[in-house]
C-alpha cells in the first residue's frame, strides 16, 4: 500500500478504444518514472469528429477548472490534427503516437526547457512497440497491444493517419508479454490493436491471427481467459476459425467492425466484405461454437445512403444474430474521400442511428432474458459487477472481491444487465 506521502497518480483522460487505455496505463508508468505526475495528460481519438470534440471539451473543461495546468495532448486526433490542437491556449505540449509510448518523451517533458512539440511523422514507421508487460492497474482484465497501425483506407476513416501503416508485435515477444500479465495475475487478457485481424502481415512468413491465438494459449496454459478486441471479418482465418471452435479459453465472443448492410454503402466505403461474407462468417462461426455471441460497429446515414440502403444495415442485426451494437452516427472527418460525396441530411441520420440502436437494445434485451437459470462463470469487477465469457454485464447483490471467476446463477435480467442470485 503506498505511503501517506507518496505522490499522487498522473491524470489522463483516455478517449477512444481499448488500445488506448493500454497505452495510457503505459503513460502512466512513464510519467510516475520521470516524476511528472503534475501535468495532465488528454489521450485523443480522432474515429469521429465527435470524439475529436469531446477531446478539445474535456481541454477547455480542464483549462477552467485548473487555471494553469500543464496539459499534454496526445493520442489520434493531435497525431492527424496538431496545428488546430496546438493553436489551443490550454495546451502546454502536443505528443505524437510514436513518442507517447517512450520513456524518453516524459523525461524531457519533465523538464524546464521542455518542448512545446515531440510529434513525427507517424506514417514513417516501421516496426510496432513491445506492450508493456506491467499488469494492469484497478482493473480485472489486461490488455495486451500485439498489432498497431492500417495499411487499408476506408473512405470514412482517418486514424491510418494517425497509426501509421500497420506494424506486428513478434509472436515471442507477445507470448512473453502475456506469460507476464498472468503471472501478476491477470485472469483474462485481451489481445489489441488498430486492424488486429492483420497481425502478422509484415511478420517473416506472414503467419495469422489464429496462429498467435494458437501459440498463446499453448505457451501460456495458467491463462484462463483469451478475449479479442475489435476484429475484421474478411480477415478471419482457418486457424482463427478452429481456435474459436475447439479452445474454450477463447471467450466466444468477437466484435466485428462491419459497418453497414448494404453492398453499395460497403463499396462506397471501400470495405473489403460484402453483406453476405458477413452473414456466412456469422453462421460458420456460429456453427463451430454455438454459445458465440457477436458484437458489431454499425455507421448510420453514411453519405448516399438510402433509406432501402439503411434498412439492409437495420436487418443484418437478426441476419448475422448481433447482440452488442457500437452504432456510430456518420460524422465527415476533413480530408477523407466520404466527406466529398452527397451526405444525408442530419436529422436523418440521428433518426437512422436513434433506430439502430433500438433494435441493438432489443436484440441485447433478449440474449439476456434467455440466459436467466443459467449457470455462467464471471469474471468479477469493482463495483459489484462482472462479465461472463459472452462479456454479458452481471450485476450481483453483494459486491464480490473484485478480480476472480465466479460461478453463478443468473436470477434475471433487467434489459441491459443479468442479475445473479443470492
Amino acid at each position: 500500500m503506498a505511503g501517506a506521502d507518496a505522490p499522487p497518480a498522473p491524470e489522463i483522460h483516455t478517449f477512444g478504444c481499448r488500445l488506448n487505455i493500454a497505452e495510457s496505463e503505459a503513460i502512466a508508468r512513464r510519467m510516475e518514472a520521470a516524476g511528472l505526475t503534475d501535468a495532465v495528460v488528454v489521450n485523443t481519438c480522432a474515429v469521429t469528429t465527435e470524439a475529436t470534440r469531446q477531446a478539445r471539451q474535456a481541454i477547455r473543461r480542464i483549462g477552467r477548472e485548473r487555471p494553469g495546468a500543464r496539459v499534454v495532448v496526445t493520442g489520434c486526433a493531435a497525431q492527424v490534427e496538431p496545428d488546430a490542437f496546438a493553436a489551443m491556449p490550454e495546451v502546454a505540449h502536443l505528443v505524437g503516437n510514436e513518442e507517447k509510448l517512450e520513456a524518453e518523451t516524459w523525461t524531457r517533458l519533465a523538464r524546464p526547457d521542455a518542448p512545446r512539440r515531440l510529434l513525427s511523422d507517424v506514417m514513417q514507421a516501421r516496426t510496432a512497440r513491445a506492450p508493456d508487460a506491467a499488469p494492469p492497474r484497478g482493473r480485472t482484465r489486461a490488455f495486451v497491444q500485439v498489432q498497431t497501425g492500417c495499411d487499408h483506407r476506408c473512405t470514412f476513416c482517418v486514424i491510418p493517419f494517425g497509426r501509421g501503416n500497420s506494424r506486428s508485435v513478434p509472436l515471442p515477444v507477445v507470448i512473453e508479454t502475456v506469460r507476464a500479465q498472468v503471472e501478476a495475475g491477470a485472469l483474462e487478457v485481451v489481445l489489441t490493436g488498430v486492424d488486429l485481424t492483420s497481425w502478422g502481415g509484415d511478420l517473416d512468413g506472414a503467419p495469422r491471427l489464429g496462429a498467435l491465438v494458437k501459440a498463446i494459449l499453448a505457451a501460456v496454459p495458467d491463462l484462463p481467459r483469451l478475449r479479442l478486441s475489435s476484429i475484421d471479418s474478411v480477415e478471419v482465418d482457418p486457424d482463427l476459425v478452429e481456435a474459436i471452435a475447439t479452445e474454450p479459453r477463447l471467450m466466444p465472443h468477437l466484435h466485428l467492425s462491419l459497418q453497414a448492410g448494404d453492398d453499395l454503402i460497403l463499396k462506397r466505403m471501400k470495405r473489403r466484405h460484402s453483406r453476405a461474407d458477413a452473414i456466412r462468417l456469422c453462421a460458420e462461426l456460429r456453427a463451430a461454437r454455438p454459445e458465440i455471441v457477436f458484437g458489431a460497429d454499425v455507421i448510420a446515414g453514411f453519405p448516399t445512403e438510402t433509406e432501402a440502403m439503411f434498412a439492409r444495415s437495420l436487418d443484418l442485426v437478426a441476419e448475422c444474430g448481433l447482440t452488442h451494437l457500437h452504432v456510430f452516427p456518420y460524422s465527415p472527418r476533413p480530408g477523407t474521400p466520404a466527406a466529398r460525396m452527397p451526405p444525408v441530411p442530419g436529422p436523418v441520420v440521428k433518426e437512422r442511428a436513434r433506430r439502430l440502436r433500438e433494435a441493438g437494445e432489443a436484440a441485447l434485451a433478449a440474449h439476456l432474458a434467455a440466459e436467466v437459470g443459467a449457470r455462467r462463470l464471471v469474471l468479477t469487477e469493482r463495483g459489484g459487477v462482472g462479465r461472463t465469457e459472452t462479456f454479458a454485464l452481471v450485476r450481483f447483490p453483494q459486491a464480490p472481491q473484485p478480480g476472480r471467476l465466479v460461478e453463478t446463477t443468473i436470477a434475471a435480467s433487467d434489459g441491459r444487465a443479468l442479475l445473479a442470485a443470492q
